[in-house]
């Protein structure tokens, strides 16, 4: 490969067109096998060894950026290539937004800054092979938005209360270790809004006239109502994505995306003039 860094499917030992479920299982072997504890007289090595296996991993595991790799190789990443490093979120640029119609939702894959923290949440545990202290564990309930924005909570431990600052970003299943104790972060579900790592998608039900005609409508965002412009002949299903308008990445700057399913909403009743305009319309369509 280019720059002398080596191939990011030779690295986990898959094929080019290897499968979701064979990449991330080739992830597991290689990152159990080089784990930097599993080889003390040569960890220098290991670690290197181990944080190429995590860049490939990002990279081969997010549909988006295993696209550009493909395309481009390593030069996707170079300055200029459209993503950054390799293991980095990218800057989304000024608040914009662009159309798709139809296709699969684009979430994103997982994306994490430290090669020892992906081992970790990817084996649902610590490290088998660091030894740790033993703290105590405990889980807090908090609220949709409390994860998005972030918060301040009274927490009692051994008898005691304690006043925790729980981050903007964090997820269900987060873990927060503090001086003396690590938090297990349990997030409730909101109603309106559907979270995929830094992502979020709403629904959103428009009338068949502004569909057909554009015009302007209100969606939610975790910040509030924002106005979005719609096309004359939307389709029902057209997915509209606002940038920088997800969840705060938990470590590392940015945010993720919102997108938007618009809806195209059918009138049960009809007027007579409504009935006679659409007769009309069919007819020229004819």
């Amino acid at each position: 490969m280019a720059n002398g860094k080596a191939d990011f499917y030779d690295l986990l030992g898959v094929s080019k067109d290897a499968s979701d479920a064979e990449i991330k299982k080739a992830y597991r072997k290689q990152a159990l096998e080089w784990h930097p504890d599993k080889h003390p007289n040569n960890k220098e090595a290991a670690e290197k060894r181990f944080k190429e296996i995590n860049e490939a991993y990002q990279v081969l595991s997010n549909k988006d950026k295993r696209a550009a790799y493909d395309r481009m190789g390593h030069a996707a990443f170079a300055p200029g290539g459209g993503f950054g490093r390799a293991g980095s979120q990218t800057q989304g640029s000024p608040f914009t937004y662009t159309y798709t119609t139809g296709g699969q939702n684009p979430f994103g894959g997982m994306d994490f800054g430290d090669p020892f923290e992906i081992f970790e949440q990817f084996f649902g545990g610590g490290s088998p092979f660091r030894a740790q202290q033993q703290m105590p564990r405990y889980s807090i309930d908090i609220d949709f938005m409390e994860a998005v924005h972030g918060v301040e909570k009274q927490f009692e431990i051994g008898g005691k209360r304690r006043k925790i600052k729980i981050p903007a970003g964090v997820d269900d299943g987060s873990r927060i270790r503090f001086a003396d104790f690590i938090l297990s972060i349990n997030v409730k579900p909101h109603d309106v809004f559907e979270r995929n790592g830094a992502d979020i998608y709403v629904s959103h039900e428009i009338p068949f006239s502004l569909a057909a005609l554009g015009g302007d409508t209100n969606v939610p965002t975790v910040d509030g109502d924002l106005k979005l412009k719609i096309r004359k002949g939307t389709r029902s299903g057209s997915l509209v994505r606002l940038s920088s308008k997800g969840i705060p990445h938990l470590r590392g700057r940015g945010r993720g995306d919102q997108y938007v399913k618009l809806v195209v909403a059918v009138p049960n009743r009809l007027s007579r003039e409504q009935k006679r305009l659409i007769k009309k319309l069919q007819k020229e369509d004819l």
